[in-house]
């Protein structure tokens, strides 16, 4: 190079503006997220081994039940309850025992008879006629006197309630029930639960693949000897991993020299990826090729060269064909503040994971939590903010045998061993469990319906956050009442009126209609004391015949107040078995361990059974008043308006009302 070139070299130097345009943090952002893309790149499918923390890129609904039957929950006896009413240590009901050992995995063959009980192990069958399962530690077992004859007995020295000791059939998760939406990330959690539901692969979103590229003459590959005035090119390592956090692929293109010719196609390459991030060059001076390469982009380009920001000055950010380029910072410092304040949210909705955000709270609890003395318990639960601002705490009690309880906890609480219980209304310290713990922008509570799972579908694809907790008609009512959700899911009919959910309204809350759930008496086709007859007739007789087992529904429930309005005074066999969903009570009449029971026909069709119309039941939304005009309500509303998800609805087996 001549002296001339050189005098030339040193003045374009000497004058070259840094920047185009120095604009605040937030213009910048506004500037930069106008142009991009930001739709999750596609799906693949996995094998369940492989999708530890991938993002679900289509909701999971499950096939089966979980359990899959009534099984018991702790080693001792199947039982009939009635049967155990008096039992105390000094006064024992003693049973006979049925020749047959239920395990785990074993079908039963014997009924439980009134007057007997069969030995049954922890995750066995509940065998038909059984309600109950009495805890081995409060039996006693013996062989029969010859005034007995000779039978094996078991002296039960403790009464039980039905149900006790015993993990209903679909308890945990409900054959057709959406069990993880789109969107969601899969932790050891999430993992359980698709392994609980038999699935064996999943479809996740596609990593965004992210091409890293650092220039300069200074840098060198970390192992390489270090030359003076050279560095280590820490940059794209720390980038790399940053964006494997972040659930994207990083694609390494190595180092650049200050080179255009060899600098230029590896910007090329890079933009094949679905993301393009250099490190140094940003400037507009001698050897500051980055730059000069990538304002050569168009659709539009270069957004913001420069921003207001100590570190991170010398930032640029362009886009094109909606895909981020990001120069950043050659020093280390300023490069990854920027990308943790620019980059990062985009990658993370290109991996389809939500914005990150960190939050501590503390909570109450809004209900009275029993507990057993003498050892610590932990309770997992889901936190929902109420009208006065603060957190409530609320239990997510599916017992020790669910597998999802984890997966929807936002956090735990700690009961004290010497407690009995935690009253309502108490504060305490809710550990977090790593998970998002804002609230989120829709809060619905009450019965659970896959009709409710197709509206709140539709706003989670929108983008919303929604968190729903399924605690029946009468714990939705009373969380509105509290002001502790924005929409109750509700279906109580009224026994007197026989109208459905607006007769328990106060004057600070509202009724939204929602869709009509046709009930009825679900049975195994063929039965002829059901097939031909109507819903009336079929319940009646069958209340009046001891071999017709009914399993009914939770005190509480809409469906249990229309089986009492049809059954008036009688109390068939069977009526204290309390199943806590339409699925439980499907499974137990297509298994045989119940003959019929009340629930939705939709269900019904599900499972294969036969189904006697019995009455059309109101599917409602209650709304507090006060929270009507929220945009995440409103955004509610609108959707249970929308034509798609009307038809939706339609497709799943409900009426839809026209629209008010």
């Amino acid at each position: 190079m001549s002296n001339q070139d050189i005098r030339r070299f040193v003045a374009q130097a000497a004058r070259q503006e840094q920047f185009l345009e120095v604009v605040g943090r937030d213009e910048a952002e506004a500037r930069f997220r106008r142009h991009l893309d930001l739709t999750p790149k596609g799906a693949e499918t996995v094998p369940l081994g492989a999708a530890l923390g991938r993002v679900l890129a289509a909701d999971v609904v499950a096939q089966v039940d979980v359990p899959g039957f009534d099984r018991s929950s702790v080693d001792g006896f199947a039982v009939r309850a009635a049967d155990t009413q008096g039992a105390g240590e000094d006064t024992p009901v003693v049973l006979r025992l049925n020749e047959e050992v239920l395990s785990a995995g074993r079908v039963p063959s014997l009924t439980v008879a009134p007057g007997t009980a069969t030995v049954l192990a922890t995750g066995g069958m509940l065998p038909r006629g059984a309600d109950a399962v009495v805890m081995v530690e409060h039996t006693e077992s013996r062989s029969g006197s010859h005034e007995e004859g000779d039978a094996l007995l078991v002296e039960i020295r403790k009464p039980v309630v039905p149900g006790a000791f015993v993990a209903a059939a679909g308890s945990d998760i409900g054959r057709g029930e959406t069990v993880m939406r789109r969107g969601q990330l899969l932790t050891s959690r999430e993992i359980g639960v698709l392994a609980a539901i038999g699935r064996a692969d999943v479809s996740v979103v596609r990593r965004p693949r992210v091409a890293i590229l650092s220039t300069g003459d200074e840098i060198v590959t970390p192992g390489e000897p270090i030359r003076p005035g050279a560095v280590y090119d820490s940059n794209a390592a720390i980038l790399a991993a940053a964006v494997e956090e972040l659930g994207g692929e990083p694609v390494r293109l190595g180092i650049a020299r200050d080179d255009e010719v060899e600098l230029a196609p590896l910007v090329e390459q890079g933009l094949a990826c679905d993301a393009l991030l250099l490190s140094g060059g940003t400037s507009k001076g001698a050897g500051d090729l980055s730059y000069r390469i990538v304002s050569r982009l168009t659709d539009p380009g270069i957004v913001a060269h420069g921003v207001a920001l100590k570190p991170g000055k010398p930032l640029c950010l362009a886009v094109t064909k909606g895909k981020p380029v990001v120069i950043l910072p050659g020093f280390p410092t300023s490069a990854m503040f920027t990308f943790h304040e620019f980059v990062a949210p985009v990658l993370r909705a290109l991996a389809g994971l939500p914005p990150a955000a960190k939050e501590s709270v503390d909570a109450t609890v809004p209900m009275r939590l029993g507990s057993e003395r003498g050892r610590t318990e932990y309770v997992m639960v889901s936190l929902v903010r109420g009208a006065d601002g603060a957190l409530a705490a609320y239990p997510l009690s599916k017992g020790s045998g669910a597998v999802t309880a984890f997966s929807a906890a936002d956090g735990f609480i700690a009961i004290d061993p010497q407690a009995e219980a935690v009253e309502a209304g108490t504060p305490v310290s809710v550990q977090r469990i790593g998970r998002d713990t804002r609230p989120a922008d829709l809060i619905v509570i009450g019965s659970h319906c896959v009709g409710l799972d197709a509206i709140t579908g539709q706003l989670v694809g929108e983008g919303l956050t929604v968190k729903a907790l399924n605690v029946g008609s009468m714990g939705g009512l009373a969380a509105a009442r509290r002001g502790e959700c924005d929409v109750a899911a509700i279906h109580l009919m009224d026994p007197k009126s026989g109208e459905y959910n607006r007769p328990f309204l106060t004057p600070a809350l509202g009724l939204v209609t929602g869709y009509r759930r046709l009930q009825g008496i679900v049975f195994r086709k063929g039965d002829v004391r059901f097939e031909g007859r109507t819903a009336e007739e079929a319940g009646l007789a069958a209340a009046q015949d001891p071999d017709c087992i009914l399993v009914n529904r939770n005190a509480g429930s809409g469906t249990r107040i229309l089986t009492d309005r049809l059954l008036g005074v009688a109390r068939p066999t069977g009526y204290w078995s309390q199943a806590k969903s339409h699925n439980a009570v499907a499974v137990a009449v297509a298994q045989g361990r119940a003959d019929w029971g009340v629930a939705i026909d939709s269900v019904a069709t599900l499972y294969g059974l036969g189904f006697l119309p019995l009455q059309a039941e109101h599917y409602d939304f209650v709304i507090p008043n006060d929270r009507r005009e929220r945009p995440a309500v409103q955004r509610f509303l609108a959707a249970l308006a929308d034509p798609a998800v009307r038809e939706r609805l339609t497709a799943l087996g409900f009426t839809v009302p026209e629209a008010e």
